[in-house]
Parts: structure tokens; sequence; C-alpha cells
């Protein structure tokens, strides 16, 4: 660009013919879905198109009752889907908060304040403290000015810009101007800046199945062969004895409709959806239902070390002053009134006193409002202690000097004051200021400081010296000799005060917390090794190390790491792939453009709500919405809860429904008599999988649940012996149904009444078996009844429903059932409360054992 046109900047003409070429400045979303779209991708799961064939099959057969129930089920099923990623969209819309709105830009010679997108190449932007970097660009005037790029690098530390070479004068999109004021040319805008490369490499990442999904999915293919095969084989045995054809399909397409639990689609989808509640009152916001029930099988959280892990606030931690050591946190700060002068006088942050609360005021980098807050939090004392201090000379701070000095004026009396480095600040001392006294800073002296200064930075404190001198203010570089050395302070970017809890819960449920930073490893260790995150150095890893190692090499040692330290996106991109292989299931949390492609990459992303980005938040499949750490191992209790209840009401249901299908297939076995009409096989379906198997699906946790190691990716949904157990009460349901039937016709009942006498026995045994169900580790004994209303009043109103087609004449008539008296009732609470007993039992001493 031409030195005339940094001067007035682009025409109104020459930017609008470049935003022609070149489009706006926007990161480009990823296109959004329509709402018809979202509703529609409801249905595209196999064990909805199975409820939807078991749909048109009974209505041809005549079965228009239960056809409509399957089809409301299907349909209710879409529509909680969609609710919950509509809702989602919604609130995603009202979570933007990085990009800058509006900046000042030079055109026609002219300042104007315009939309940031509407930012072109070539554009001259002017920033000043606490502005948003709207595009990428070269800096080409400015005066003290430092940006915070820990969205993009992860660390902290403010980075000084100058116009003096290429690669200081650079700045990104995004970043936020600390201090200083300075003026840049765009070079890049939109997809094309750094931020829009990462945002682009996002696009190449294919999402990944949830491990329930892919079961689920396995499950309704496996249901759909077994009762292709039941309707099949009962219809030949009928027809083989002689039976009607009609009668005998009717009878085999019934027990098929039987034999799929058609609620399970949408338990499993009410089930998802109360636990996305749950956690959004706990501020975590869930974009996709499975994302919560990957997430409670989690068994690696690869986090962001700066505002994940850590406040992204510097905070003084610890003052050395007069030969002693101050921790801030248990002592009061020292009275140290010319250390205090040396950290708030030579110190570039802005003041805005207009504002109430000290954070407020405050504007700049944050180790310089670190050192303002360590002494002052009356915003009245600072501005009675800074308004009466004229700065007359500066040395700006630089990264070879590692220092800053300044010349000021207070009641008419010159002071120069310095801060910096305390390993070069003690070169340029000759002197010590101890006890109120200036005594000559003798060589065992400064190795005393230096071993202080060493040992702070063991803890993870990064420590900044502090001199003075009041004779000899020249005004040049030779002003920073002959200093009296001060004392040290030092800062630390804080943990969580969550944090260390949520390591320790992480742990006791077999999670890894898996700490990610570009920070010096030594610093990252000390904050690793005080969260107990790690416990040597031989768990650290920088990313230098990790280029030397081939993805093989990697993922043999990816187990034994805890830290990953000094790394860029691509690094962890790899460190989540190499989990992933390893069969972990990992979960990346983070706030930064940078850790937005391994959020992407990992089975679960989590993003933060209040200091993450767009481009993070659109990769993440959740979003914390107080950036607060804790909230995610409530997400992998809710996971597990989630889990378990599926869990739970699939044994229910499959137990139910074989016991329902062996009733009815022993009895063509042996031939007997049909136990049960087709009619009265879907009423059990209707009276007992549905209310029940729902009120399971919000079943409070086991007391131990976040105890348990988390379970294999390649677990299979029948695994720990969920099988052996549906087996077991299938068989027993089903065999003292058949023989409620039985003893009914010995006592010469009629065949009605020993139908309705099965019928009964059936669905008592079923119901009495839902409370089973509640756990897999405790026996009935130990859990109590009332714990789950919802489940007591599910069961009440099955059990109202097989009373009322019994006896209530008008249903009577449509099921074929007779009234049932005393000694009806007592043989078929025998055989329901006996396999209750007997399964009870078995399952109590196999607990025990």
């Amino acid at each position: 660009m031409h030195e005339k046109e940094l001067f007035r900047g682009l025409t109104t003409q020459e930017a609008k013919q470049r935003i022609e070429k070149f489009g706006l400045n926007e990161i480009t979303e990823k296109k959004k879905v329509s709402a018809i779209k979202i509703l529609l991708q409801q249905f595209n799961d196999f064990i909805i198109w199975v409820l939807i064939g078991a749909t048109i099959i009974s209505g041809l057969m005549g079965d228009v009752a239960d056809a409509i129930t399957i089809f409301v089920i299907v349909v209710i099923n879409g529509i909680l889907g969609f609710v919950q990623e509509f809702k989602t969209e919604k609130s995603l819309d009202a979570l933007k908060s990085l990009a800058a709105p509006t900046c000042k830009v030079l055109r026609d010679g002219n300042i104007k304040v315009i939309n940031a997108n509407e930012l072109t190449i070539g554009d001259v932007v002017i920033l000043e403290a606490g502005d948003r970097v709207p595009a990428d660009g070269e800096i080409f005037e400015c005066t003290n000015f430092m940006i915070d790029e820990s969205l993009l690098t992860g660390e902290s530390v403010g980075v000084n810009k100058t116009n003096n070479s290429k690669e200081a004068s650079l700045i990104y999109m995004g970043t936020k101007v600390l201090k200083g004021k300075g003026r840049f040319r765009v070079t890049a805008i939109g997809m094309s800046t750094k931020m829009g490369s990462i945002a682009d490499m996002l696009q190449d990442i294919e999402e990944e199945k949830s491990p329930l999904k892919e079961r689920l999915d396995g499950l309704g293919k496996i249901l759909l062969v077994l009762c292709l095969a039941i309707c099949a084989l009962v219809t030949i045995l009928g027809i083989i004895r002689g039976n009607d054809l009609t009668e005998m399909f009717l009878l085999g397409v019934s027990l098929a409709v039987a034999a799929i639990p058609e609620g399970l689609a949408a338990i499993v989808t009410v089930s998802l959806a109360l636990g996305v509640s749950r956690m959004l009152k706990r501020n975590a916001l869930v974009k996709k239902l499975p994302a919560v029930e990957t997430l409670g099988c989690t068994s690696v959280i690869c986090s962001d070390k700066t505002g994940t892990l850590t406040q992204n606030k510097m905070t003084v931690k610890e003052i050395f002053v007069d030969g002693k050591h101050c921790r801030l946190d248990v002592d009061k700060i020292p009275n140290s009134p010319i250390l205090m002068k040396a950290f708030v006088y030579c110190n570039d942050c802005n003041y805005d006193f207009s504002k109430d609360k000290l954070d407020d005021v405050l504007n700049g980098d944050p180790t310089e409002t670190a050192l303002i807050k360590a002494y002052f939090n009356n915003v009245d004392v600072l501005k009675n202690t800074v308004s009466n201090v004229n700065r007359v000379f500066d040395i700006p701070f630089d990264s070879s000097r590692k220092m800053m000095s300044v010349i000021v004026k207070e009641n008419g009396r010159e002071a120069c004051y310095v801060k910096g480095a305390p390993e070069r600040l003690i070169n340029k001392c000759r002197y010590i200021h101890e006890e109120g006294r200036v005594k000559l800073l003798t060589s065992q002296k400064k190795q005393q400081i230096l071993n202080v200064v060493e040992n702070m930075s063991n803890r993870a404190l990064r420590c900044i010296g502090g001199a003075y001198k009041v004779e000899n203010l020249t005004r040049s570089e030779s002003l920073e000799n002959e200093l009296i050395f001060l004392g040290i302070a030092g800062i630390i970017d804080p943990p969580r005060p969550e944090v260390k809890d949520s390591v320790i819960k992480c742990r006791l449920a077999g999670i890894t917390p898996v700490m990610i930073t570009g920070d010096h490893k030594n610093t990252a260790f000390a904050i690793g090794k005080d969260l107990n995150i790690a416990k040597s150095q031989d768990q650290v890893i920088t990313g230098e190390e990790l280029d030397k190692l081939d993805d093989k090499e990697l993922k043999k040692r990816v187990n034994k790491l805890r830290i990953f330290a000094r790394v860029t996106p691509n690094h962890k991109l790899r460190i989540v792939k190499a989990f992933k292989q390893n069969g972990n299931i990992v979960a990346m949390t983070g706030d930064g453009v940078n850790d937005a492609p391994a959020i992407k990459e990992a089975d679960i992303g989590v993003a933060m709500g209040i200091s993450g980005t767009d481009v993070t938040k659109e990769a993440s499949s959740m979003i914390l919405m107080d950036d607060n750490f804790e909230t995610i191992v409530s997400a992998v209790e809710e996971g597990r809860i989630i889990y378990d209840n599926i869990r739970k009401f699939i044994r229910y249901l499959l137990s139910c429904n074989l016991g329902e299908v062996l009733t009815m297939f022993l009895a063509t076995i042996f031939y007997l008599p049909t136990p049960m009409l087709p009619i009265q096989i879907l009423f059990v379906n209707l009276a007992t999988d549905g209310l029940p198997a729902i009120a399971l699906g919000v079943d409070p946790a086991d007391k131990d649940i976040m105890n348990q190691q988390p379970r294999s990716k390649k677990e299979g949904i029948f695994a720990r012996g969920l099988t052996e157990k549906i087996l077991v009460r299938g068989c027993l349901i089903g065999i003292c149904t058949l023989l409620t039937f039985i003893v009914g016709g010995l006592y010469g009942m009629d065949l009605n009444t020993c139908r309705t006498m099965a019928l009964s026995t059936l669905v008592m045994s079923q119901l009495l078996h839902v409370f089973e169900c509640r756990s897999e580790r405790h026996s009935i004994f130990e859990i109590k009844l009332f714990t789950n209303m919802y489940l007591v009043g599910a069961v009440a109103i099955s059990i109202l429903m097989l009373l009322s087609i019994i006896y209530i004449p008008f249903f009577s008539g449509i099921f074929h059932t007779t009234v049932l008296g005393i000694n009806h009732w007592l043989i078929v609470l025998f055989f329901s409360t006996i396999i209750f007993f007997i399964n009870s039992l078995y399952l109590f001493i196999k607990v025990k054992k």
C-alpha cells in the first residue's frame, strides 16, 4: 500500500469494489440445517424403520389400535428429538460473543465506525486498549502496543507488537488489545485469516456415531430377524396342526409385534432429553442428544489449561521483600510502599475511573493488572495514589532487555522505578533495600535472591522483580544501572477452585484427566502436579518432543502421558487421535480457536460458553455455559445414569417380551390351546411396555455409579451378564404364565377363564419384574421402593388397566376376558410372585458372590 493510502485509507468506492471481489469479512459457519430436515432426520433410524413396518403390517391385519399406538410412539419420538435439536440451534445463536461487531476504519481520509464484516483487504483499522482485532493484518504505527493472543496460542501472557519487524507487526482476528494504540493494514479477511483456516480444518473431520446409537441399530436388526423367524415358525407349526391359516398368521404377526420393544426408541429419546434438561439446569448445553451418553463412557478428558483448568486471570500469589516470603492467600500484603510504587508506577495499565469496580477500571496486560490488584482493592484509594504522579520519561519493555523503566514526578520530586525479570534486574542492581535501609548487594545476597526465583519458578510462578533509584536520572538506557533492588512478586494464572475436586472425582470414576497447554514444560508440570493431574516429569512431553515421534510411537506412549506442553492445534489433533486409537473415548474441553480442531475430532467436544469462540462452539458437542470444569464431571455422571437406565428398560422390555413369546411358543410345541388371543397379547404389550419402561428411564442413579470404571468403547449393550438376566427372567415369566393356564384347565375352568388368568399372571409378573430391573449391582431388598414415584405410579396405572378389561363389561367384551374370583387370583398371585422370589433370591446370591 502506498504511503498516501496509509494516510487516507481506502475510498468508499475502492472498499466497495474490493468487497465485491473478496467478499465479506466473515467466518463461514457450517450450513444450517432447515427445521424440516431436522424433523425428517429424526426418522432416519433403523429401529424406527422396523416400527413403521410393524405399524403397516398391524394395520393391514386389522389391528388398528396397535397400529395407531406404534405410530403415535414413533411420531412422539421424532417430535422430542426435533424440539431438542431446534431449541439447541436457537440457544447457540444467543451465544455469539467473539466477533467484533464494529470497528474504527480510515475511509476517505476520515475515521468511520463500520460493521466489522464490511472490512476488506487494504483497509486501515485504528485500535486501542480493549478492542477486538477484526481481521488479520500488519501494524504500521503503534505506541506501547500489546495483544492478548491466548485464544490462538493458549498462553495468557501478553505479546508486545511493534512495526520494527515483519514478525512483530503481525496481528490476528479475534485477539484482544491489552494496552496502547495502533493502526494496521488489513491483509486477510474472513476464511483467509488464521482463525478462518482453523475453522476450515473442522470441515474435513467426519462425525462418528455414538456407541449407544451403534448398539441400538444393531439391536434393531437382531430383533427384526427374530420377529420374522417367530412369525414364520408359529404360523408353520399352527398350519401343520391344522389350525386356520388366517388365525395363525394373525397370531404370528401379533407375537412379532409384541417381540419388538416399540417403546425402546421413544424411551431412549425421553431418557436422553430428560438428561439434557437436567444438564441445562446445571449450565451445560447439549447440542446433540447422544452426546450425554457418549460423555458417560469417557475414559480420557483432554483439557486446555488456560481458561479451563485455570481462570485466565493472572494473580500475585507471593511477594518476597525484606528477605521474607509473604503468601497473599495467608498473610497480609507486606508494608513495602517503595516496592508498591515500582509495580504500580512502572506500569502501562490504563485506568477508567468512571467505573465502580476495580476489574472494570483496569484495562491492560493481565500481569500488570495483577500487580495493581495485589496492592489495591479500593478504586478511590488507587485513584488518589496515581492521580498525583506524572510520568516524565520511560524505556518500554522489550524481550531482549526484559525490563521496563520509568521516571515519575511525585510531589515535586523525581524517582526512577524499574520492573522486569529478576535474573536480569539483579545484574543492574548495586544495592538492596531491606528493613528500611539501603545496603550493598553482596554476591551472597544476590545468590539468595536467584534461589528464591528458581524456587518460585518451579512452583509455576512467573517472577517479576522491582527496583528503584533517586539519583543520576539520565534520560537514556544508562538509567537502568546502579539500581536499588526491592523485591519479587510471584504471579500465577490460578487454577479454578473446583478443579482439584473434579480431578479426584474423575480418577474415582476411572477417567484420566490430561492437560494440554502452550506453556513452558516446567510451568505446565508445576500446575499439573498441583492439580494432581501428573506426578512426575516422565508424564510430561513437549510439542517439540512430540514432533520426533511418529504416530505408531505416540500411540504406544500416549496412555502414560498426562501433560502436553508447548503444543499447536495440529499437535492436539494428533494427541486426541492417539488416545482414540488406544480404544479410549475422548472428551476434549477448551475455549480458544486453537482447541476447535481437536474438539471436533474428539468423541465429545466441550466448549466454554462465556470465554469460548464461535468456532469452538460450532465444533463442540456440548457447551458449558458457566465455563465450569466441575460441570463436565456432572455430565459424565448424567451419561452413566442414562446408559444404566437404558440397560434397565432393555432388560425389562426384552425379558417381558421373551416371556410373552415363550408362553405362546411352548403352547404351540406341546399342542395346547392358545393361552392368549392376539388382542390380549397386544394389550399386554400396551399395558406393560409403555409407562413402566419410561419410568425406569428416569430412575435415580445407584449411589456408587461414579466409583465404577468406564465402559469399554467396544462393550455390547448386553455385556456384564445382561443377556443371562433377560433369559432367566424371560423363561420364568413364560413358564409360570403357561403353568397358570394349565392349572386353570386342570381345575376344570373354561378356556376364557384360563386365558384371563394367564393374561393376569403375565401382567403381574412383569410389573413385579420392573422393580428388579432398577439395579444391576444391588438386589431389590437393598433398594428403597419409593425413591422412584414415577415407577410406582406407572405400575398402579398398569394394574388399573388390567382390572378394567376384566371387570368393566365393555372392555371385557373387546378383550374376551371373564371376571376372576378370589380363588382365581390366588393362583395368579402365587405364580406371579413365585417368579419374583425365585429370581430375587438367585440375583441376591449372585450379587453377594
